[in-house]
């Protein structure tokens, strides 16, 4: 997909592009720090060159109208400013009218309606973040097609937040927007979510590539155990600050949990909490590791984030064991895991460029005797952040 693609579309359906903005904001993957964003722990993700591209004008009016390239069966979406119903929309509109909704929930009010045109290459219900995308993307062509500047990509990231939780329901935390919205080209991106302070680290893989997995089992969020998982960890943080002088699971130390942790009585608030507590640990360790060039030590956190997340906090799936494990077994993996909000989705491995078709070969010929179907392989590069583009 190409902005000259959607660009394309758009005046197709809409006339001229004649004072229309172009824009693009990208998926993300996360090396390691899976489900400690909404914990008040630490991610750490890089964007993807992959992403969804975007072109918005304004009306004169209150309309608005949608088109999906990914969606060409729904045809143009009609809707208007006078109908955005949180809790209610349904479909693939719901993130833009979320995003709208949103801006003036934070006193950014849209003043008129608009058509809009998006086109993307991340898969469908593969856990890199689509759905993060397009709100990054709505945000950032509402800020220029509305003379919103005073808005900067981290309040864009915080509005994308707040609308899917409050919007579509989903309590995600920070990180998908903030990385769609903040990282850099060629690096990660250090992130502690309860103070929102980053750090940008380049991601110097030598003679490796970070490979994502596609199990093509599609994960669908809202609705699933992701809310719940959220919970328990509020039930053992509530436990927690009655002892400690805390705000959140991701200023506990390994140490402390150990310490206090007889005191959460129930086994599964137990191992739910023990998982954000280590995986904070494990990124924090991370980021050392990659900065002192140790890869295999990176690749041991990965490994073990998986394990963590398949035992205790219980989001994996049969198909990303599979796939985790048989990369495992593979000479010059560095490290392979799970990677987003689980129940299906894709892995994030980092493999020796020398191991890539062996590495592809094993874990297609594993799965497809398992599963009868071929997963999907893309060899990525870390990207840039949400941006206006020029034609």
């Amino acid at each position: 997909m190409t902005i000259q693609e959607v660009a394309k579309k758009f005046q197709e359906l809409f006339g001229e592009t004649n004072g229309a903005g172009t824009f693009f904001a990208p998926g993300r993957v996360n090396l390691i720090g899976e489900h400690t964003d909404y914990n008040g722990g630490h991610v750490f993700p890089c964007a993807l060159t992959m992403g969804i591209y975007g072109v918005m004008r304004k009306r004169e009016d209150r309309v608005l109208r949608f088109y999906s390239l990914d969606f060409p069966e729904d045809g143009v979406v009609m809707s208007s400013l006078d109908e955005l119903a949180p809790l209610s929309d349904k479909g693939w509109t719901a993130y833009p009218k979320g995003v709208v909704w949103a801006f003036a929930k934070k006193g950014y009010v849209v003043p008129a309606g608009f058509d809009f045109v998006i086109g993307g290459d991340i898969p469908s219900g593969s856990g890199l973040s689509s759905s993060a995308a397009l709100e990054v993307l709505t945000g950032a062509a509402l800020r220029d097609t509305f003379g919103f500047t005073d808005l900067t990509n981290v309040d864009l990231a915080l509005i994308g937040q707040l609308s899917e939780n409050e919007y579509n329901g989903m309590q995600c935390g920070i990180m998908d927007q903030f990385a769609s919205a903040m990282v850099k080209e060629d690096c990660a991106i250090y992130l502690d979510t309860s103070r929102l302070e980053y750090t940008y680290a380049p991601l110097q893989l030598a003679d490796a590539s970070i490979v994502i997995t596609n199990s093509k089992v599609k994960h669908a969020l809202v609705g699933s155990p992701y809310n719940d998982r959220r919970r328990d960890c509020a039930k053992a943080l509530a436990c927690f600050k009655e002892h400690l002088p805390i705000e959140s699971l991701g200023e506990m130390t390994v140490d402390q949990f150990e310490t206090y942790k007889d005191l959460l009585p129930d086994p599964v608030v137990r191992v739910r909490a023990r998982h954000a507590v280590y995986e904070n640990a494990r990124t924090i360790q991370a980021l050392s590791a990659l900065q002192a060039g140790n890869l295999a030590r990176f690749g041991e956190l990965m490994n073990a984030s998986h394990v963590s997340l398949r035992d205790d906090y219980e989001v994996s799936c049969p198909e990303l064991d599979l796939l985790a494990a048989a990369a495992w077994e593979v000479p010059g993996v560095i490290g392979s895991r799970m990677t987003g909000g689980g129940f299906g989705g894709c892995t994030v491995s980092i493999v020796e460029n020398a191991a890539l078709p062996q590495f592809q070969e094993a874990l297609t010929s594993v799965y497809e005797d398992a599963y009868g179907k071929c997963p999907e392989f893309y060899i990525v590069r870390p990207g840039e952040g949400a941006r206006a583009l020029e034609m």
